[in-house]
């Protein structure tokens, strides 16, 4: 009878419950718990496991560069960013009304820091979330393109729920390329939002991607539902640096 219920067990892909259920089935015997109780148990082990696997394969296709949550994130250090509009973007809400974020502002003030907090979020509660910086994917659907496989790799930045898009701005876009991004950005409007962080004030975007007709393209789609954030502040880096060389002249 063991051996049939864990060869069902595996059958029916519940390695949890195929593992589980004989330890707990004694345990129920000797604590009197009902038959229900005892199945909800085993169910309920089966789903959370089943949950946490979900959730790291998820993180491991999100190509997320770390792992930080809103909980690391110093609000006191960057005032310019306002807690509870960032809490409000952890309930996920922006995902059904197909919103995009922005964050924009100086280097090294938390702005990749915010957007990955709610990826993980995202991912946490089970929707698909990919990153990748703005040069990264020109060079990939540029590369695609040669290959004859564009579509194919479009699809792949279509896809996810919630697509994280670092760095806009950090380096030139080849001006015969930069319509990779628009087309990614194109299907992408009022389909599934984009969080996106830039160095680079919206008035700098013609001459980041070298065509201020593309530029005023991406920002119609990217602006018409989107949330943004105007960051001000000190780096973080900087920072650390410099209450380091005070503390050392305080010696």
């Amino acid at each position: 009878m063991k051996e049939r219920i864990h060869e069902y067990c595996h059958q029916l892909h519940l390695p949890v419950m195929a593992e589980r259920w004989s330890a707990m089935a004694e345990y129920a015997s000797t604590h009197n718990i009902s038959y229900s109780e005892f199945l909800f148990r085993l169910l309920e082990a089966e789903i959370v496991e089943k949950q946490a696997r979900s959730i790291q394969t998820l993180i491991k296709l999100s190509k997320l560069p770390y792992r930080k949550t809103i909980d690391t994130f110093d609000f006191t250090a960057q005032p310019s960013v306002d807690e509870r509009r960032i809490r409000e973007l952890l309930t996920l809400s922006f995902i059904d009304r197909k919103e995009n974020i922005l964050f924009l502002g100086p280097p090294g003030i938390g702005k990749t820091h915010l957007a990955i907090s709610i990826g993980m979020e995202a991912i946490a509660r089970g929707y698909k979330t990919y990153f990748i910086t703005a040069h990264d994917l020109v060079n990939q659907l540029r590369r695609a393109d040669q290959e004859g496989k564009l579509e194919k790799k479009l699809r792949m930045f279509v896809k996810p729920t919630i697509l994280i898009i670092d760095e806009m701005g950090y380096l030139k876009l080849d001006p015969n390329s930069a319509h990779y991004l628009f087309q990614v950005i194109a299907r992408r409007y009022e389909h599934a939002p984009i969080i996106l962080t830039s160095n680079k004030s919206f008035g700098e975007w013609g001459e980041i991607v070298g065509d201020s007709v593309l530029a005023t393209a991406m920002l119609d789609r990217l602006l018409h539902h989107s949330i943004i954030f105007n960051l001000k502040g000190e780096s973080y880096r900087l920072r650390e640096k410099r209450l380091q060389q005070e503390k050392q002249k305080d010696q």
